[in-house]
């Protein structure tokens, strides 16, 4: 009898040590899926953060340029009705005002239409780069579009050998879609800016960051040239060395958003310089 009961309880645990595994397991197995959709959720917020910030820069973009328009709108008002209060006493001709403030509401419309369509331009190459671009890729590579200008940040341990200027093997393929963008946009000039931390470099044929910055920069912008086939007279490589952080270099996290690489892409700047040739002149 006393071994019959023995038995039973010997089982009983046994069976209740196989339902408490099962139950862990099945916890365990609950717990990595939510981990999993709770990772995907911060991703999925965090580009939608990034997306929204940088409509929102377009806007304040926007409100100042009309802002500038209306200033300057108010300006030569003020001047008419100033100049027909004191018609009979000066030699101003009416006329020729009006004409003059014609001739700045049709530039200021141009202004208008050229922001508005820069602008267009910049989202439809900022999102057709985004979506050319992998969830893995896109951890560090940076899109904004900040007064009218497209920055690609991208961190220096994708593109780079450690401590050097060499390109990594692995870059090679996002090099690759930025190239395909770039070369999409022909009316659009390209600036290659090498960055890093506050740390001296240590290698004998690298002087300091000075020289860090910008053989990163020119790595980048020969292999947009001889890999890609980018047009060599839309580069431009150039080097900020530590001198133009986004973050503290007092810790390891702001040092390594320090260290990067910016492919700056800005419409032609002789476009720009015809389209302030054609301002009316009102000091006539």
């Amino acid at each position: 009898m006393k071994k019959s009961m023995i038995l039973i309880a010997v089982s009983a645990l046994i069976l209740s040590s196989c339902a408490s595994k099962k139950d862990l397991v099945e916890c365990q197995t609950t717990n990595k899926t939510l981990n999993e959709s709770l990772q995907a959720a911060k991703e999925d917020l965090a580009a939608k953060n990034a997306r929204i910030a940088s409509l929102e820069e377009q806007q304040r973009g926007m409100q100042q340029l009309l802002k500038n328009a209306e200033d300057k709108y108010a300006k030569l008002q003020a001047s008419l009705d100033k100049s027909l209060t004191n018609a009979s006493q000066n030699n101003i001709s009416i006329e020729k005002l009006v004409d003059q403030i014609n001739e700045s509401n049709q530039y200021i419309r141009h202004l208008v239409e050229v922001k508005s369509k820069s602008d267009s331009l910049n989202m439809v190459l900022t999102n057709n780069l985004t979506r050319s671009l992998t969830k893995e890729e896109m951890k560090e590579v940076d899109v904004q579009v900040l007064k009218g200008v497209v920055y690609i940040s991208l961190a220096d341990n994708m593109l780079y050998k450690s401590g050097s200027y060499e390109i990594n093997a692995r870059a090679a393929e996002t090099l690759s879609k930025i190239a395909k963008i770039i070369k999409d946009y022909k009316d659009y000039d390209v600036l290659i800016e090498g960055n890093t931390d506050n740390v001296p470099i240590s290698k004998t044929n690298i002087r300091n960051n000075w020289d860090l910055s910008a053989l990163r920069a020119s790595s980048v912008v020969q292999a947009l040239q001889n890999d890609y086939g980018v047009d060599p007279k839309r580069l431009t490589a150039g080097g900020r060395g530590e001198y133009n952080p986004i973050a503290t270099n007092d810790t390891e996290v702001g040092k390594q958003r320090n260290r990067r690489t910016q492919i700056i892409i800005t419409p032609k700047l002789d476009e720009f310089m015809d389209l302030i040739g054609e301002a009316p002149d009102t000091d006539k």
